[in-house]
């Protein structure tokens, strides 16, 4: 089989645009690849959201344990949200080869200061100078020992600062080795715009209820204006809060689930079916199953 990073290559090199949702977990991801996804992203909102933790606060080990559960359940590439890199050059280096170890495919490293802070989920960004972040671009390439392995830049500058140094400092990071730039335009006509003025291959973000009226725009859109890849960021959190804060608040008022017998029973053998659990039930017939003497 061959790596996920050189997978993740290959699509880049390929026609058409990748589309990505947030996977935070291993059945959440099972699911992606079920239907038919051929990449994912482990973002951090999710991942935070998933927890009870701002992503600001998610810790290194916690993300790779994360990475490492994810990679160990699919195979299709997993781009990681590595956050601000999780330090200056030293800790960038080693979140790289953390990550490259458990099992990643590639990495998105921001432009934001760390300790990143969490007013960032109010809108309240903090960019590091792109210089500081050209070095940590520059350190991050040269650590992978995986030369597949995708190296991606995200800048929030087109919020903090404007358009402008939004693509000033994208092209930045392209020249300082990186592989993709994410960026966050403010407008849909800005998000249009860019493709035509990064030299790297873009990722745009769809993030459904965002507070910032930053666009949510179509794959035939983002595929026409020439962007590389989309991911979407928060859906899938958001549509598991709201099912089941329905189905705990209704077992609280009545006292049962009132789900539909035979469309559970269905949705039951959907999840053993994506889990896989078929095979082991062939491996235990095959033999410790063969070996039980009745009583």
């Amino acid at each position: 089989m061959k790596r996920m990073t050189t997978v993740f290559r290959e699509m880049l090199a390929s026609p058409g645009i990748i589309h990505a949702p947030i996977a935070y977990d291993p059945i959440t991801a099972k699911i992606a690849q079920r239907v038919g996804f051929r990449c994912l992203d482990l973002g951090g909102y999710a991942l935070g959201a998933s927890s009870c933790v701002p992503e600001p606060l998610i810790s290194l080990e916690e993300l790779l344990i994360a990475t490492r559960r994810i990679t160990a359940a699919v195979d299709i590439p997993l781009m990681v949200d590595g956050g601000a890199g999780f330090g200056d050059p030293t800790y960038v280096i080693r979140t790289i080869m953390e990550l490259e170890r458990a099992g990643a495919a590639s990495v998105h490293i921001e432009d934001q200061v760390y300790p990143k802070r969490v007013h960032y989920h109010k809108g309240i960004e903090h960019v590091v100078s792109a210089e500081e972040m050209c070095e940590k671009i520059r350190y991050a390439a040269k650590a992978r020992r995986d030369p597949d392995f995708v190296i991606a830049a995200r800048t929030d500058a087109m919020r903090t600062h404007d358009y402008s140094e939004g693509i000033r400092r994208a092209n930045l990071y392209v020249e300082a080795g990186a592989d993709m730039v994410m960026i966050f335009p403010n407008t849909k006509e800005e998000a249009l715009r860019a493709p035509r003025e990064v030299k790297a291959p873009l990722i745009y973000v769809n993030s459904e209820g965002n507070r910032l009226g930053r666009p949510i725009l179509s794959i035939q859109e983002l595929q026409g204006a020439g962007y590389k890849m989309v991911n979407d960021a928060i859906s899938a959190i958001s549509v598991v809060y709201t099912a089941v804060f329905d189905l705990f608040s209704r077992m609280k008022q009545t006292g049962r689930a009132d789900l539909d017998p035979a469309a559970t029973i269905k949705i039951r053998k959907d999840i053993e079916d994506t889990m896989g659990l078929d095979e082991y039930y062939r491996i235990e017939a095959e033999t410790v199953e063969a070996r039980a003497v009745p009583e």
